[in-house]
């Protein structure tokens, strides 16, 4: 990144360089002194908070980074957004039915998230969604609105079954959507033994596709939901045995991430059919719940990129509305309760990680010497010949030429024919080359494919406090792109290019792609680290990121803040949670701390016996590595 030395860098270009106000929702911003900013309560509020202000109270708290951050205001600001959507879709239609949201438990199943989305919700009678046993009890105890539906959803035993019918028999909404064949024998079965009617769906397994990395969600290899046939058979069995008036919900799911606005609009139009048939049969429908697949626009591209949308929420209600309006007035029949099951876009923009960099490992250009020993091999002879020759001309032969010449005095130490010394000077001088190449064409707009990678070559490499495993799994997993920039020092232009790499000790534990307008960068451009400690923020971490991240390294889980504002605009920290200590996830890995320390113990005395410490440094000793299993899994200060 180059910047002209008679311009001032400014907020507004730090703004644009991250694209924090693409990707941030209105959440998200950079104060004039630049720092970024939240506004929990989204664009327009002019209340906001500086997470190093949070950073701060967090350490005079005695928490340390890593941090995650969770804003429930912002939960409360992504709802109202989704069902004003909704509500202006409806409005403007004329559409004769309502929608209700259920929010799936699985995105992330942390207490204080889903009991905030159940009470921040209710004004909505927004509902759960539930895909195991698990799931299910922590819906049935959150949920407190009649009102409100509990979808059943997953692979289903009798236990499951019977703790959803004996609460539909209390008084909650429950919805059992039957997924596979075996499943409604199991529900016909419980339900006469308890003696209660169900309410019961139907998971149609579409021939529409989603896109993208969940494609596989649907078509007719999905791994749920039932084809034409099944459907009419389950028709069928329900009307000889008198309980088609129970079947009065349909559901579908495409996957996650819906990119493309066509793939929703598609699965609207043939799920509407399948509605209408269902209708037609005699079924008591009433509710279509077009499931997941909202997406989230983690790069700010508007595009159908992986990590994008090519879409708004209000454009997404609105075909959602339209399709199944126009299928049903094409039919004559009667509008049903629109559902969907928006997880990732509730939740995805409230959470952010935190960490700190610990150190740096700078991309250093070597220099060159003037001259070389005699007798010296004669391909570093000729490594030196292309570094003199080096023009803004001659860049592509002169790259060929010094990778050529440094293969070949490998080859040539390996059979012995080259020194140690030999090669040393030959490398050393081949980075000096390439750091001067790619300092010619960095700039250019047309790059040889095969020059590409040389930015990420030589970017630095930035320690974060932090695990790439346990915080950003989808990143290692699926090549998620999450916003990444720093959270301070915006008036200042970031002038090294680096990639991040987390304390693990895994050579996947990095982030060398990040989000960009236009494609993807290899780069993340950051600040020169000085004396005081430089943070960094890890955005739209709300969704999944939590529930299937895993403690490699035994790396627990980080420091949690819960945040909220209150009507006056004061930040009040409703809840922290203590990250894992390393005798916790010592514990999750069934290991037993006292057996261990009682080993230490005894490995201690045994030194002080033949003299190795003394008595005093065995003390000292032990409650060291007392004090470290009580201790936080990450680096503290």
């Amino acid at each position: 990144m180059q910047q002209d030395v008679l311009t001032r860098w400014t907020c507004e270009q730090a703004a644009e360089l991250y694209g924090i106000r693409n990707w941030g929702g209105g959440y998200f911003d950079i104060s004039p002194d630049g720092d970024v900013v939240v506004c929990p309560r989204g664009k327009g509020s002019d209340v906001s908070v500086r997470l190093l202000d949070l950073i701060k109270e967090l350490r005079d708290r005695n928490l340390d980074m890593p941090v995650l951050i969770r804003f429930a205001n912002i939960l409360e600001a992504q709802l109202d957004y989704l069902y004003s959507s909704f509500e202006r879709g409806i409005r403007e239609a004329n559409y004769r039915g309502i929608y209700r949201g259920v929010f799936p438990v699985k995105v992330n199943q942390q207490c204080d998230v889903v009991s905030d989305i159940a009470r921040l919700g209710r004004k909505y009678h927004h509902g759960l969604e539930a895909g195991s046993k698990a799931e299910f009890l922590v819906a049935a105890s959150l949920l407190d609105d009649p009102e409100a539906l509990l979808i059943c959803n997953g692979y289903k035993d009798e236990e499951y079954i019977d703790l959803a019918l004996r609460s539909l028999k209390m008084g909650l909404n429950v919805v059992l959507v039957i997924e596979m064949p075996n499943e409604l024998g199991l529900i016909m079965a419980q339900a006469r033994r308890l003696k209660v009617r169900p309410r019961l769906g139907v998971r149609a397994k579409l021939a529409s596709r989603s896109g993208g990395h969940w494609d596989d969600s649907g078509g007719d290899r999905g791994k749920f939901g039932m084809d034409s046939s099944q459907i009419c058979s389950l028709i069928d069995t329900l009307r000889k045995q008198h309980m088609l008036d129970c079947l009065h919900l349909l559901h579908y799911h495409l996957g996650s991430q819906i990119v493309d606005i066509r793939r929703v609009r598609n699965a609207v139009r043939e799920a509407g059919r399948i509605y209408v048939e269902l209708v037609r049969e005699g079924a008591a429908m009433e509710i279509l719940n077009v499931g997941g697949g909202l997406a989230v626009d983690y790069d700010g591209s508007h595009t159908n990129f992986a990590s994008s949308r090519n879409y708004s929420t209000p454009e997404y209600a609105a075909d959602v509305v339209e399709g199944i309006m126009q299928v049903c007035d094409d039919a004559g029949i009667e509008h049903p309760m629109i559902v969907s099951e928006s997880g990732r876009a509730t939740v995805s923009h409230h959470s952010v990680l935190l960490f700190n960099i610990l150190h740096t490992r700078k991309f250093e250009p070597p220099g060159i010497p003037a001259e070389l020993p005699d007798n010296c091999n004669e391909m570093v002879v000729n490594m030196l010949e292309c570094s003199k020759g080096l023009t803004p001309r001659n860049v592509q032969e002169m790259y060929h030429d010094a990778v050529y010449y440094r293969d070949e005095i490998r080859v040539r130490f390996l059979h012995g024919d080259a020194s140690l010394r030999e090669r040393s000077l030959a490398e050393t001088i081949f980075w000096h080359v390439i750091y001067r190449i790619w300092n010619i064409i960095k700039n250019r707009k047309y790059i040889p494919d095969e020059m590409e990678g040389l930015g990420t070559a030589l970017a630095d490499l930035y320690y974060g406090n932090f695990s790439v495993f346990q915080s950003l799994p989808d990143a290692w997993a699926i090549d998620q792109l999450f916003p990444v920039m720093p959270i301070h020092r915006l008036k200042q232009p970031p002038k090294q290019q680096a990639i991040l790499a987390d304390i693990t000790c895994d050579s996947d534990g990095k982030l060398d792609t990040f989000i960009d307008l236009h494609d993807v960068k290899r780069t993340l451009p950051l600040h020169p680290l000085d004396d005081e400690e430089y943070f960094l923020g890890v955005f739209l971490v709300g969704a999944y990121q939590e529930a299937v991240g895993n403690m490699h390294n035994l790396l627990g889980n980080t420091n949690v803040l819960h945040v909220r504002m209150d009507n006056n605009g004061q930040i009040e920290f409703a809840k922290e949670i203590a990250g894992d200590s390393v005798t916790e996830v010592l514990n999750y890995a069934e290991y037993d701390c006292r057996d261990m320390m009682r080993r230490i113990r005894i490995l201690a005395e045994a030194a002080v016996q033949e003299s190795r410490i003394s008595s005093k440094e065995k003390g000292r000793t032990l409650k060291i590595f007392e004090a470290g299993l009580r201790g936080y899994t990450y680096f503290e200060r």
